[in-house]
Parts: C-alpha cells; sequence; structure tokens
C-alpha cells in the first residue's frame, strides 16, 4: 500500500519560485508547503510550457495549476497593468464541468490572490447574467466557469477570449463524460495559438488523450503517483456489505452516529432516491439534505453552503449533481447504492481521505448488484470480492465501523413526524372503513342524452317547429 501524497514540510513554495505576495496569501491560512503534485508542476508550468497532469481528487491540484495563473496574470496592482493592449479583458481562463466545482477553484484562487488581490470572476448557468456582465465590464484578470455559459457569454460578444495567455482544463475527463467536448474545442478557438494550456485529469482515457494531442504543445506530463499505485485513495477505509434495500435507512442510520463520524456525503443513483433517503433521515433525526438535477440552483448552493458550515451532517448526492463539489472534513462516504463501474465508485470515495487525512467508505450493496460488484472489485484490486451479508444488528457492523453497542438508526429522542393530511379525502381514507361518512351516490340513467324518469313535456319547445301534420 502506498502512502497518500503528503506535503512535503521541509520545502516551501518560495523554493518552486511562487512569488512573496501569493506565499504570504497562502501561509495566512496555514499553507506552507507544497504537495507532490504541486512540487513537481508548479516550477514547470511558470516556466509556461504546456503541462498534462494526473491527479485524483484531493491532491491539491487546485493550487497546482491556480498559483501558477495567478502569478502569470497581470493584476491592476502591477506595475505593467497599463501597458496591456486591452486592459480588463480576462488574461485566463479555467474550465471546469461543473458550476460546485468553478466556485470551489474561485474560492483557492481567491485565499491565494488575498494579497495580490487578482480579480477572478466564476461563470455558470442557472442563474442571472447581469452580476456576470456587470463584472466583465468592470474588467476581470481570470475567469473560471462551465463550458455551456462560457460559449453562450462568448456567442453574445460578452466575454472576450482573444487576449487569453493562460487556459486550464480541470477534470478533462468529466467535461468530456459530460458531452462537453464540443463546446470545449469552441472556446480553446476562441483563444490566441500563442497560450500556455495546463490540463489536469484524474483519468486519462482515449478522448482525453486526444483532446491534449489537439491544443497542447509538446506537454510535460506529470503524475503524482507512481504508475502502479491504485486508484483509489490508500487513507481510506473501505467496506461492502451486502444489504437488503429496506434494511439500508437503518444501517445509514446506525453509521451517522459511529465513534469519529464527521461530515458524510451518501450517493444514489437516482433522484428518486436521493430525495427519499434524504427525507427519510430527516425523519430520523438527522441533519441532513440532498442535491440533484430536480432541485433548482439556489436551493443546492443553500444545500451545500450548509453542509460546508456543518450545519448539516449528511449530504446526499446523485453521481452527476455531486460531481465537483469539494467540501472539506468528510470522514464517511457511504454508496447507499452500488456505483455502476469502477471509475464513478473512485470519484465517489474520493471525498474522503484527503490531504492526508484518514476516512472510511462503506458500500451497501443490494442481492441484484452483486455482480456489478465483483467487476468494480476486481478492476480495482480491493480484495473485497464477496460482500459479507449484513443487517442492522449485525455484530461486525458495530465492530468495523466503530459504532456504539445499543445504537439504532434514530437520534434519540426523536419521533416520526406527523404528516398533516392533505384533503378530507385522505383523512377519510386514514380512518377506519367503518367509521368514514357514507357518500351519497346517486346514479343517472340516460337515454338519447335525456334522463330516463324525468319530468317531459310532449309540447314542442319555443325554437322548435311544430310537428307537420301529414296529408290526407
Amino acid at each position: 500500500m502506498t502512502d497518500t501524497p503528503r506535503a512535503d514540510e521541509k520545502q516551501t513554495f518560495a523554493d518552486l519560485g511562487v512569488i512573496d505576495p501569493i506565499c504570504e496569501a497562502l501561509a495566512q491560512v496555514g499553507i506552507r508547503h507544497p504537495f507532490p503534485i504541486q512540487a513537481l508542476s508548479i516550477p514547470i508550468s511558470l516556466s509556461g510550457v504546456d503541462l498534462i497532469g494526473q491527479a485524483r481528487t484531493g491532491t491539491g491540484k487546485t493550487l497546482a495549476f491556480g498559483i501558477t495563473v495567478l502569478q502569470r496574470v497581470t493584476v491592476p496592482t502591477d506595475p505593467g497593468y497599463a501597458d496591456l493592449t486591452h486592459p480588463g479583458k480576462p488574461q485566463a481562463l479555467i474550465m471546469t464541468p461543473t458550476r460546485e466545482l468553478a466556485l470551489q477553484v474561485t474560492k483557492d484562487l481567491e485565499i491565494a490572490s488575498s494579497v495580490r488581490a487578482a480579480r477572478v470572476l466564476t461563470v455558470y448557468g442557472g442563474v442571472g447574467y447581469e452580476p456576470q456582465l456587470d463584472a466583465l465590464r468592470d474588467g476581470v484578470d481570470v475567469v473560471v466557469g462551465t463550458p455551456g455559459r462560457l460559449l453562450d457569454l462568448v456567442n453574445r460578444r460578452d466575454l472576450d477570449l482573444s487576449h487569453v495567455h493562460e487556459l486550464v482544463l480541470d477534470e478533462a475527463d468529466e467535461m468530456l463524460d459530460l458531452g462537453f467536448l464540443p463546446d470545449v474545442e469552441r472556446l480553446i478557438s476562441k483563444t490566441p495559438r500563442s497560450r500556455q494550456t495546463m490540463l489536469f485529469s484524474a483519468t486519462m482515457p482515449a478522448a482525453v488523450i486526444a483532446l491534449a494531442r489537439m491544443h497542447l504543445e509538446q506537454p510535460v506530463n506529470i503524475r503524482a503517483e507512481a504508475s502502479d499505485a491504485k486508484a483509489t485513495v490508500p487513507d481510506t477505509t473501505q467496506f461492502a456489505y451486502q444489504a437488503h434495500d429496506l434494511d439500508k435507512p437503518e444501517i445509514v442510520g446506525r453509521i451517522l452516529q459511529a465513534d469519529g463520524v464527521g461530515k458524510v456525503m451518501i450517493f444514489t443513483r437516482t433522484k428518486r432516491a436521493a430525495q427519499r433517503l434524504s427525507d427519510e433521515l430527516e425523519d430520523r433525526g438527522f441533519a441532513a439534505a440532498s442535491i440533484h438535477g430536480d432541485l433548482s440552483q439556489i436551493m443546492r448552493e443553500r444545500a451545500l453552503k450548509k453542509f460546508r458550515e456543518d450545519k448539516i451532517q449528511a449530504l446526499v448526492a446523485t453521481d452527476v449533481a455531486a460531481r465537483g463539489i469539494d467540501v472539506a472534513g468528510i470522514t464517511h462516504v457511504i454508496n447507499y447504492e452500488c456505483p455502476d463501474d469502477d471509475k464513478t465508485y473512485v470519484h465517489r470515495i474520493g471525498r474522503t481521505g484527503r490531504a492526508g487525512k484518514k476516512g472510511t467508505a462503506v458500500t451497501l450493496v443490494d442481492w441484484a448488484d452483486v455482480t456489478r460488484w465483483k467487476v468494480i472489485n476486481k478492476a480495482l484490486e480491493l480484495d473485497i470480492d464477496t460482500p459479507v451479508e449484513t443487517y442492522s444488528t449485525s455484530a461486525h457492523l458495530y465492530t468495523d465501523l466503530g459504532i456504539p453497542e445499543g445504537t439504532r438508526g434514530r437520534v434519540p429522542g426523536s419521533e416520526p413526524k406527523q404528516r398533516e393530511p392533505r384533503d378530507r379525502d385522505r383523512r377519510d381514507r386514514e380512518r377506519p372503513r367503518a367509521d368514514r361518512p357514507k357518500r351519497e351516490r346517486s346514479r343517472r340513467r340516460l337515454r338519447n342524452g335525456v334522463e330516463v324518469g324525468a319530468a317531459t313535456t310532449d309540447a314542442p319547445t319555443p325554437d322548435a317547429p311544430a310537428p307537420a301534420t301529414p296529408a290526407p
């Protein structure tokens, strides 16, 4: 087993050629020593050459390219800013697959540039145009965004990329998986060919390699781990249990009360399952929320904000909604439903065991998903070929995860919520059949549109012609 990449406490960012304002800004938040991916890539990228960085989530890759971008752009406080041909036009573009990742990258860049005061703008869909347009008019140095909204602003001629000399494609494999390749290529075509391009990806499928060959000039390849290192995070302890679907909420409720549990991310395959589990956990007294495609962007951002601020303990998410989410302090990841493949599994559990900290990943495998799990296990060499049959009362569940004896899947003192009936019919259905009010039922028999038995008259209506008298 290889060790998780850790910061070299003997090396500093200044040793890598990082300027003092950025080093000072990082030191203010306790970041003084680079991680391996940063130590390898920063000296190379600062020289201006193209670079491909292969690093999984949680290895410090954002600052690996972010520091270079911030150091190579000219900000308003720099002596040469007034000499720029078009001051205020974006000099750097960072593309991300999701709005959540765009926001996280922006946050990291703002921390690193707090002393130097670089202007960083986040651009993504699902929100109004005006704040983004106002910022572009005022002038920005770095633009971070998702391909869809970026291309939209370019087509509207609100975003000018003709002065970009730093281009970053972050999590390139995810961008291609989401179908953004045409948009990415159109955006790249709007930038100068003399730019520096950096591509970062957790995996290197054929499509990413083809993209790099087309748009990068003699890139230097950087890999933070050894070529034979496992794809999963070494400092994450992994468990797989074969569990019954009806017992899973109870199991999750008990895991949430295990020793040492902090923030927990729970993954489902469907939006309906995510919302249902979130509601179930709230009903059991846990502080939980969900993020999935049926929720508005505002609701998703609100849930993420609460999760980051420790106002909720458990965040239930679908794979698509969770892409790009970077939240510190996640101690446990629970795969409530077995992931579709090994790649999805790696992305899920990569949310914990990050930056040298310990983490725990638990996968609950339905009977129908055992074959799928075996494929994942073989691909990643997890050595958990057959998940142990597990129930919420199983002794090994308590010992494996440090669940205190006697724990139940409900917060002590919480009671099931009593939901108010929504209408009279529902209230009637919930009453015993013998006590339900009898409903008056009336049936009418119609013949030729006329109710049978109703009072009729043989006289013609005023507007109807009188019946003709037969001729003698």
